[in-house]
């Protein structure tokens, strides 16, 4: 067998050929390789911007070594019209299910505490990431402990698991099992472990697991309430449809005597009456993009945004490959006499396409180079629209680099498969009867890619549009309640009795018009308490499910929450206690033609055999104490204390910052060891939309990146068009045109592209909009205008554009053309 080197010395100098042509080349067109990297650098960086969103989005809860054996139970409840998902269960769900279905290896629930306050010197710190837990939390998840031992660290009542962060906030270390937590000024737990922090990419994120032996609620025999999230890991080979399949005889077997008793009506005819109850297993790794439950343990991202953005990193990467197609067969009159000179010379047509290619590939090279450099450098500003904590490490480095030489292999080939096939098609008798001079004319597949990738920026314009508007119309629709000028003081509970007092001070503040003591608020989420109740038929059939909030006679007043009919509550009345004021959407469902004076039917507490009467005082307008992604459904209010945070009306006009400093003096004057925390319920309510304003930011982001790579494409287009009809310029300038007739005649082509990717892309945006709309129950319409503006937004853009080019063309002078030609 020959040896190999000869074979390498003969095609050595063939590859040098081809990079040192390519060189010369991308060197003697400055203005076309500039062009070309700085759109495929901004393509790239976009993607890998985008990669990063994506991949970070997709490994949540990724870090547990059983994830894909790992389900949570949510409960599925149709009653009363209602129908609701929540990803809580019953506090028995949990053991019942491991005790009675071998498939299941372990089961682990968690109950989120509201806020506590952790003792630190003679200061208080309100923490908000706490959290109750079963001793075989460890058993489920990936945690790991540097101290203390996780078999045990949970089994013993008031023993607290803490993250290594937390030990150093509050002891300087992280070897503090065995010392003592002192929270909410009561209860001291004893640290009997301390993990690792958890990772940014799980669907909840807690820095003190508390044991559940604590919470006596957690032995309660209840299954008609899902207060507990619950965790199941399957055994290797377990079928979850299986298990599934199987919860209907569970349900059947320990909730039906609770609800013939609290209901008095049998599973049989709950569910024939049109209702259900159900369990379902649903994947850790789909929680965080897939589940949109309530009680979910914290917000979770949406699986649509994903795909959207995906889409959205193809298109921007296709217009950056649709520019070095158009600019790169654009220029084929420039480089017709080459290719005809080397095929007379010889040159098989295979080398020439390898030439082509090693040009794109050198020319996608360089700018995945530098895009990953801007990548980089822009990571802080996108981490900042899109509420990510995303930093560039070797780990990720390492699994960004394959798909990096992907980038570039496939663009470089993609972007550089057309002009290398269109150009060393040239026969060299063409060339020299000058039959390729056609410029942009001659290319209708140009004329098609202009076309898409100007209506991808359209696209995009459009959806960016319809996103802000539907995010202004949120900020200032009538949602029932006055959000405006409302400071919010949290844990308030901490201050016992003390709460009242504190509140009756306040209210004599100069600038403070009322103040409500509860902690059942729309723009928080707490009091979220779900209620049965019946009208005087006591037909479960038309029993109403319901919000069952506890508040006090400021209340209405406070928020500014309208009566409809009936009056407010009032301390002077002692009948209050058992009444109640409903909504218009609770009224609805009740079958009495006028609530007012009338009697509602409710389980206890316990949802168990004892029934309440209350008697109906008001009806109050719908508002909603939900995402505008829901409809208004029924609420039920109660005179019953709850002192959970304080709610405070301050005058229109008024000094906020010193009304602030007043109430924080007034707390440190009641309790002068624990942290003041406050909100303003304006902010809170933005709160509950920030994912929408980072999608409307993320999107004009991303529409004026795409439209300056189609501009950059649309430049070096008009630019080469001009050059070609320099002779045919120079004449009709002779002839005494005017430069706005040779301006019009240069851009005409161009702006007719633009008009026709405005038509095709208008009804494919509505299409898209019309159905991210549907995840809204109250929503903008999408109106005529929205197109109007983004087509003229498009069109003036090009023709910008296109102006720079053709003007200055029309403007030059044809002698010194005509010498220089």
């Amino acid at each position: 067998m020959a040896p190999s080197w000869p074979l390498k010395r003969k095609t050595s100098p063939v590859v040098i050929n081809y990079l040192k042509t390519a060189f010369r080349n991308l060197l003697k067109n400055k203005g076309f390789t500039a062009l070309n990297g700085l759109g495929l650098t901004l393509g790239i960086a976009t993607c890998l911007l985008i990669v990063f969103y994506v991949m970070d989005e997709l490994s949540y809860d990724k870090y547990n070594e059983n994830a894909s054996r790992i389900y949570r139970i949510n409960n599925m409840i149709k009653f009363g019209g209602n129908e609701n998902t929540y990803a809580g269960s019953p506090a028995q769900a949990g053991p019942t299910l491991k005790n009675e279905f071998p498939e299941i290896e372990h089961e682990v629930r968690l109950i989120k505490s509201d806020g506590i306050q952790v003792k630190k010197d003679n200061q208080y710190i309100k923490e908000d990431h706490a959290v109750f837990a079963d001793s075989t939390l460890f058993a489920v998840f990936t945690l790991p402990m540097i101290d203390g031992n996780p078999a045990t660290a949970l089994k013993d009542p008031h023993s607290v698991v803490i993250t290594e962060q937390t030990a150093k906030k509050y002891f300087n270390r992280a070897d503090v099992v065995g010392q003592t937590l002192l929270i909410n000024d009561t209860d001291a737990y004893k640290v009997t472990g301390v993990i690792k922090d958890l990772p940014a990419e799980s669907h909840f994120r807690f820095d003190f697991f508390f044991s559940m032996s604590t919470l006596s609620d957690s032995r309660e025999d209840s299954w008609l309430s899902n207060n507990f999230t619950t965790y199941v890991l399957l055994k290797k080979g377990a079928d979850p449809a299986r298990l599934d399949a199987k919860f209907p005889a569970f349900i059947r077997k320990h909730m039906g005597p609770q609800l013939q008793g609290a209901l008095h009506i049998t599973v049989d005819a709950f569910e024939q009456s049109g209702n259900y109850y159900r369990f379902g297993l649903f994947p850790l790794t789909s929680i965080h993009l897939r589940s949109s439950c309530i009680d979910d343990l914290a917000a979770n991202g949406n699986i649509d945004y994903v795909y959207i953005f995906s889409a959205i990193a193809l298109f921007i990467l296709l217009i950056a490959c649709i520019n070095f197609m158009n600019l790169s067969t654009a220029r084929s009159a420039n480089r017709a006499r080459e290719v005809g000179i080397r095929k007379v010379l010889g040159s098989p047509r295979k080398y020439l396409v390898a030439q082509f290619l090693t040009e794109s590939v050198i020319v996608t090279m360089a700018g995945a180079v530098l895009a990953v450099f801007l990548a980089w450098a822009l990571l802080p500003v996108f981490n900042t629209l899109s509420g990510k904590e995303l930093v560039v490490n070797s780990h990720l480095f390492g699994q960004l680099l394959p798909i990096l030489v992907a980038f570039v292999l496939i663009i470089g080939c993609l972007a550089g498969s057309y002009p290398a096939l269109f150009l060393s098609g040239f026969q060299p008798i063409d060339v020299l009867k000058g039959k390729l001079s056609t410029g942009f004319k001659g290319g209708r597949l140009r004329s098609v890619l202009v076309v898409f990738q100007f209506g991808i920026s359209l696209f995009l314009i459009t959806s960016t549009l319809v996103v802000y508007r539907q995010i202004k119309y949120i900020q200032s629709r009538d949602i029932g309640y006055n959000r405006d000028h409302v400071l919010i003081v949290h844990n308030t509970e901490t201050l016992g009795n003390q709460s009242t007092t504190f509140k009756e001070e306040i209210k004599q503040l100069a600038g403070v018009d009322n103040a409500t003591l509860t902690s059942a608020l729309p723009t928080t989420g707490n009091g979220d308490y779900t209620a049965l109740f019946e009208d005087r038929s006591l037909d479960q059939k038309r029993a109403v499910h319901s919000q069952r909030w506890s508040v006090d006679e400021d209340y209405l007043n406070t928020l500014g929450i309208r009566l409809k009919s009936g009056r407010d509550f009032s301390r002077q009345m002692p009948t209050d206690s058992n009444a109640v004021i409903i909504n218009e959407a609770a009224a609805k469902q009740l079958t009495y033609a006028n609530p007012l004076n009338e009697q509602v039917y409710a389980p206890g507490d316990n949802m168990l055999k004892k029934i309440n009467t209350y008697h109906i005082i008001g009806v109050i307008r719908d508002f909603n104490f939900r995402s505008l992604r829901q409809n208004v459904t029924p609420l039920m209010l109660q005179l019953k204390q709850d002192p959970g945070a304080l709610s405070i009306r301050i005058r229109a006009g008024a000094d906020v910052p010193a009304i602030l400093a007043q109430v924080s003096d007034k707390w440190k004057g009641l309790s002068p060891n624990r942290g003041f925390a406050y909100s303003f319920m304006q902010e809170d309510f933005d709160g509950l939309y920030r994912s929408e304003l980072r999608i409307g930011q993320i999107f004009l982001a991303f529409s004026t990146l795409a439209i300056l790579i189609a501009c950059l494409g649309l430049f070096g287009l008009v630019a080469y068009a001009a050059e070609q009809r320099t002779r045919e310029i120079g004449i009709r300038k002779v002839l005494g045109a005017q430069i706005y007739t040779i301006v019009s005649m240069l851009s005409k082509d161009f702006i007719k592209l633009v008009v026709l990717s405005i038509v095709i892309a208008s009804p494919l945006a509505w299409l898209a909009m019309d159905k991210w709309l549907q995840g809204f129950a109250y929503r903008v319409d999408i109106s005529l205008w929205i197109f109007i503006i983004a087509g003229l937004i498009a069109l003036l853009i090009a023709v910008l554009t296109v102006s720079i080019q053709t003007i200055r063309a029309a403007m030059a002078n044809p002698i010194k053309r005509e010498k220089t030609d």
